[in-house]
């Protein structure tokens, strides 16, 4: 059975906050993922890690890598593999549901910063997260987009994470809340700024205290140190939680940056590439010799 999901703080913007669905395995359900992109522009489709353990052996695991192969060969803790096979498995169905193509040729690529995107297809932006069990892929026809998950039981509170993932603004709104709620508080704090720092293609090398954000019952706002509004409304901010783990709970974090180009509806890359190009794309793609990323860079 899959963990249950709940919505938390979703902000509102253009369709609306970002989906979070949940899909048991390579099977699917996948009309769900097209429909939040048809109805939205965005997914965020959450997986636990025994869902989506490779099937077959190793030719078969080498195959659905595809460049991904080498990454996952160089690395030697076992659940480390693990997770790295599973959650780009569930990044690759995501994908491959969203552009009409099977997940075997989806192409995989990676920036030198570590984030992940799809040759030849522009039209689309993707963001990975994983931690313990649970794995979460989100994937937007809209812009640009950022995704973290963390345990809903880790501890930040009394911790050094205070000050170093927290403006004054922040801090201050803490001390003004419940002490009881001070650790959830936290934890979706730290997954929106991941999540806003992947979708600018960042990670951690921006730090948290020079942003912060304003978890209004409304919407949640991207804010400055001092708590001024620091963006015009091309964000798009949300958390979730998914429960129903026996490892816990799980919080998610969402970015959604809205470029103003207009929307794609029709992601297929059927449709969006000519015959050639995609034989060769395609082709690059099933290729296990083709460019490796640095192993360093996984998320």
């Amino acid at each position: 059975m899959a963990p249950s999901a709940q919505a938390a703080g979703s902000g509102e913007h253009g369709g609306g906050g970002p989906g979070l669905l949940e899909v048991a395995g390579p099977h699917g359900p996948w009309d769900r993922v097209r429909g939040e992109l048809a109805h939205r522009g965005t997914a965020v489709v959450a997986g636990r890690l025994p869902d989506w353990r490779p099937p077959g052996g190793e030719a078969a695991l080498r195959r659905m890598l595809g460049r991904d192969w080498h990454r996952y060969e160089a690395m030697s803790q076992p659940l480390m593999k693990e997770r790295f096979s599973a959650s780009r498995l569930l990044l690759r169905h995501v994908i491959a549901a969203a552009i009409d193509t099977v997940p075997e040729q989806v192409d995989l690529a990676y920036q030198p910063g570590g984030r992940p995107y799809v040759r030849g297809c522009d039209q689309i932006d993707i963001s990975l997260s994983h931690t313990r069990r649970t794995l979460v892929a989100g994937i937007t026809r809209r812009g640009r987009i950022g995704v973290d998950v963390e345990s809903a039981d880790r501890r930040m509170a009394g911790t050094g994470s205070e000050a170093q993932g927290c403006t004054p603004y922040e801090l201050a709104r803490l001390d003004e809340g419940e002490a009881g709620e001070r650790n959830a508080t936290l934890v979706r704090l730290w997954t929106l700024k991941e999540a806003y720092s992947k979708a600018l293609g960042q990670g951690l090398r921006f730090r948290f205290t020079e942003f912060g954000f304003d978890l209004g019952a409304d919407r949640i706002r991207l804010v400055r140190p001092d708590g001024t509004p620091a963006d015009g409304g091309e964000w798009t901010f949300g958390t979730g939680v998914l429960g129903g783990d026996p490892d816990g709970g799980y919080v998610v974090g969402t970015a959604v940056y809205d470029s103003g180009f207009g929307e794609t509806f029709d992601l297929s890359v059927r449709t969006a590439l000519d015959a050639g190009l995609l034989d060769a794309l395609l082709g690059a793609a099933a290729s296990p010799t083709a460019f490796e990323a640095d192993p360093r860079a996984a998320p």
